[in-house]
């Protein structure tokens, strides 16, 4: 880990809005998926929601171009689930959907706690999704088409978001909690370490500022009993006596 890459990713972390968000409703072509990931992560945003299609839906990682690993992707089983969920941790949901009483994105205020929920290519919005979100939002046409794709509207509501909080203030200190910046500092320096751990049940070792661990020793003391525990799990499984 060089110290260029280490400050790259401090950087982009400084940066992180953890009270921006998109919602995505059935959306339906994995490339627009990906597509709105990608803007997730250019923009600021450390996690998106999604209802998928179907149980086999997958990103089109080649058009994300590896920002699904920077971008943790949150799955409802329902937009009134995912809608729900996001009201309960504060977040104001607006609909990117032409009605009555929509507004100009231009116009509104995304300094606050914002998802914006996007619908599927050809339904849009439901008319449930619409009831239940706190309000519409539109992007205003000036030629001839009367809509555009659902990952360039998510673009621009997103980089609309950062530009007043970059007026706000927003990115001039970091947002994430303590807690949550060593997690996301851990699994970008240690991707296949965090992994890992993960998968033995270890919590992630303290870095430094520089990338380093804070207790080498002791991480590797549990490291090694967590593998020890966990191969111990693995062949009790295939022992046809245990």
């Amino acid at each position: 880990m060089t110290p260029e890459r280490v400050a790259r990713i401090r950087n982009v972390l400084d940066k992180r809005q953890p009270d921006l968000t998109v919602v995505t409703d059935r959306v339906t072509k994995p490339h627009n998926i990906s597509a709105i990931i990608r803007s997730c992560d250019a923009f600021a945003v450390p996690e998106c929601h999604a209802v998928w299609p179907d149980e086999g839906f997958k990103t089109y990682r080649r058009r994300a171009a590896g920002s699904q690993h920077w971008v943790k992707v949150t799955t409802h089983p329902c937009i009134q689930t995912g809608i729900a969920h996001l009201k309960q941790q504060g977040f104001r949901v607006l609909a990117a959907h032409l009605s009555d009483t929509a507004q100009p994105y231009d116009q509104l205020d995304f300094t606050q706690p914002t998802a914006f929920l996007m619908g599927a290519e050809l339904e849009g919005v439901s008319d449930e999704a619409a009831e239940l979100a706190d309000g519409h939002v539109i992007v205003p046409m000036q030629g001839m088409v009367e809509s555009l794709n659902v990952s360039v509207v998510a673009a621009l509501l997103l980089s609309e978001a950062c530009r007043q909080r970059r007026q706000a203030g927003f990115f001039d200190q970091p947002r994430l909690s303590a807690e949550h910046y060593q997690q996301l500092f851990f699994e970008a320096c240690y991707p296949d370490l965090a992994k890992r751990c993960r998968d033995r049940g270890l919590s992630y070792p303290r870095l430094k500022e520089n990338g380093d661990f804070e207790s080498p020793e002791a991480f590797s003391a549990a490291y090694n009993a967590g593998s020890h525990r966990f191969l111990v799990g693995v062949l009790s499984k295939h022992d046809p006596g245990s």
